[in-house]
């Protein structure tokens, strides 16, 4: 019996992402520590909350690599309280970023010490927030080092993917902890 291809329309968003990963994702329910890369990103910024207030940031992004023709590459970075979202531009793409335009600025960032959980599911307020604590407390635990900004979240897929697939990552930069 041949594959029925109106499955496709069903399975083709759980497929994985064939954009380059910037980074490796944490694996669901995982609490670690990880090196970020230094790496060039475009940033779209909002005014409020990330959940509640800035339903634009993506499109500005989009419009950018689209009209540069840069390859999309994952994840999305969303900062919360402060609402902006920003895209990873690989390597070989760099060349083709030409500096800020139609809402976006380029932002250079050093390599980063996170520590980071890992999800699945909805993008939301709700699955922040309790990634966010989960890692609080896990980090509470690790022997050396303390919270050295706020949370921010990770998302791996893409607006089309169905919310039981999707993947996200809750990090939280780390830094020496100080004696008391």
């Amino acid at each position: 019996m041949p594959f029925p291809k109106f499955l496709l329309l069903f399975l083709l968003p759980t497929l994985p992402m064939c954009a380059q990963q910037a980074f490796p994702q944490t694996d669901v329910g995982v609490c670690e520590l990880k090196t970020l890369p230094a790496g060039t990103l475009l940033k779209s910024e909002g005014r409020g909350n990330y959940f509640t207030d800035a339903n634009g940031l993506f499109m500005p992004l989009f419009r950018y690599i689209s009209s540069h023709n840069i390859a999309m590459t994952t994840p999305v970075e969303a900062q919360i309280d402060s609402a902006a979202m920003y895209f990873w531009v690989a390597g070989p793409e760099l060349p083709k970023v030409t500096g800020a335009s139609g809402g976006v600025t380029v932002v250079e960032v050093p390599s980063r010490r996170v520590a980071s959980v890992g999800g699945r599911g909805s993008y939301d307020q709700a699955h922040f927030e309790k990634a966010r604590d989960t890692l609080l407390a896990w980090i509470r635990t690790q022997p050396g080092i303390e919270p050295a900004g706020p949370a921010y979240a990770v998302y791996w897929n893409g607006p089309f993917t169905p919310w039981f697939a999707k993947r996200y990552e809750v990090h939280i930069p780390v830094g020496t902890r100080t004696a008391p």
